[in-house]
This record gives structure tokens, sequence and C-alpha cells, in this order.
């Protein structure tokens, strides 16, 4: 089953300041902030929710079609989705933009500070996901607000059942607008932080919400994940991972193992454990696509974790 994955392509920048934020940002001086950080140690990442999610469903021997909007410096993304075999027919260049890029600043006590230029992700609305022949299911992950509502809404009138995953970009909508994609998507996926907000901001409970999906999916981080479906509560356990290096791209992840449940007809428990699976060796990798496992130490970790075979 093909499934097309709407959301942002993007670089991530991210460098290493050798000190303390505290140490150089006088409390009493914020209000004429002029500071300069020495960072010796930088790298950049292929990230962005779409190619972070197509990249770990094909792992697991999953069908992804990103859509998605770049800028004129995509050029070394696209030739490493190519080596991946990940279509990018439905990735759309906007002349005179750079592809979405965020610039983190990490100090000792991991304090971030980030700059976030969305480029060529405000043009998201120009696709169309009703253009897009033969898919069975789709994703609207993070991504230029207009284009989030009209994937949702393009999904609805195609009959194609999708996830709604609103993520960072909650902010952007009204609660009006969060009601609509709720009711119009097949699923719900949000982690627990994005779940009283969006509870907060329709003034529905998780219960309410919940009956408007099939399912509706909350994240807890190290504590696992709650998968509401049936009238039923799954609580599926975190996965302990050998070691944990970077949480960057693990909800990514995640969300790659409940794509591949659906897809695969799995039951919600184990389409829940395999997303905790994919999340736990995720987090053992610095960055959202450095992670290499073979579709068998997938299923190795699936087995000895929850004795289940993928």
């Amino acid at each position: 089953m093909r499934t097309l994955i709407c959301g942002s392509l993007a670089f991530d920048s991210i460098m290493v300041f050798q000190d303390h934020f505290k140490h150089h940002i006088l409390p009493d001086k914020i209000h004429m902030l002029n500071v300069s950080f020495l960072v010796p140690e930088m790298r950049r990442e292929f990230g962005g929710c779409a190619g972070n999610i197509a990249y770990n469903l094909k792992l697991l021997g999953g069908a992804p079609l990103i859509m998605a909007t770049v800028g004129d410096d995509f050029g070394v993304y696209a030739e490493r989705l190519d080596k991946l075999a990940i279509s990018r027919e439905h990735i759309r260049h906007v002349a005179g933009t750079y592809t979405a890029q965020a610039f983190i600043t990490t100090d000792l006590d991991d304090n971030q500070i980030t700059a976030f230029h969305p480029g060529a992700m405000n043009y998201a609305h120009e696709n169309d996901v009703r253009e897009v022949q033969d898919i069975r299911l789709g994703i609207v992950a993070p991504d230029g607000r207009d284009g989030m509502l009209r994937h949702v809404r393009g999904f609805h009138e195609a009959g194609v059942p999708c996830v709604f995953d609103p993520g960072q970009g909650m902010p952007l909508f009204s609660g009006e607008e969060l009601l609509e994609c709720v009711h119009k998507s097949r699923y719900v996926i949000l982690n627990d932080y994005e779940a009283e907000l969006l509870q907060s901001r329709t003034g529905e409970s998780l219960a309410a919400l919940a009956r408007h999906v099939e399912a509706l999916i909350v994240t807890r981080g190290a504590e696992g994940s709650v998968i509401h479906a049936g009238g039923r509560q799954i609580d599926i356990p975190a996965v302990r991972p050998d070691a944990i290096l970077d949480p960057t791209g693990c909800g990514d992840a995640y969300r790659s193992g409940i794509l591949y449940g659906i897809a695969r007809g799995l039951d919600w428990e184990t389409a829940g454990q395999l997303a905790s699976v994919m999340g736990s060796i995720k987090i053992e990798h610095r960055g959202g696509q450095n992670h290499r496992p073979s579709r068998e130490d997938i299923a190795s970790r699936l087995k000895t974790a929850f004795g289940k075979t993928l």
C-alpha cells in the first residue's frame, strides 16, 4: 500500500556551544541582548517530518511517497532520496526560495536556542493530494498552515483515510479548524503536550475527540504511548534503548510504525509495539536519519521486546 506523506523536508544545522548560555546572558540586560556564541562543533542533518517518516517507513519495507515543497538548495537532499529509492514525484520545487531549515544551538546543559526558516514550506498549499493516483493511506504532518488544511480536506474529498499529525503546527490553527481536521481524518496522533493543547483549543475531552476517529494515539516519551481505539485504551510500553543519544526524530520514527501497521492491517497493539521499537532504535543515534537497521534487525527487536513477529 503506497502511503502519501505530506509534511516538511528540511535541513537541520546543529551546533554545540561548549559552555552555558546562563554565563553569557545577563538577566538585567535582556532588553538589550547582543550575544555571540562560538560553536566549534557543527553538523548538518537531513530532516523535516515528511523526510524522517518516509525514511523510517522505507526501513520497514513500506512504500512512502513524499509530498512537500522545497527550495533552490535541495539538490543534496534530492540525491539522498534517490539513493534511498524514495520517489520525488510529488516534491515541488519553488524557485527563489530556500528549503526549510532549522539552526539549533545547544549548550552543555542541553538548553537550546533555535531559529527556524520555513522557506518553501510556506507554499505547501500549492500541492494537491487529489492529484496523486493509487494511494490508500496518507498522513498530514507539520507543514505550511494552509497546506495542512488543504491536505486534510483533499484526503477527505478523495475518500483516502489519513492520519492528522498537527505537531508543532498546532498553534497555527483555531479550535474550529482543529475540530474540522479531526472530523475529516481517520486517525489522529499527538504527543502528551499536544493532546492537552488540542483539548484546550477545541473544548472537547480526549475521550470525546477519540469518538470522532478510528484511533487517537498519544505518545508520552519514555512512558510509552496510549492508543484510544474502539472504545478501548491500549497502553503501549516504551522499549528500553541500548543508549540515549538524541531524541530528534523519535516521534517521526514512531509514526512510521503506526503507518506500517495500518497499511498491513496489524491490530492496534502490535502496530503500537512496532512504533515503540522504531522510536527506540532512533534514539540510539544522532540526527533523524542516521540509524540503519535492516528489516531483520527491526523484527528481532520486536520479537525480543514483545514476542511478536514482523
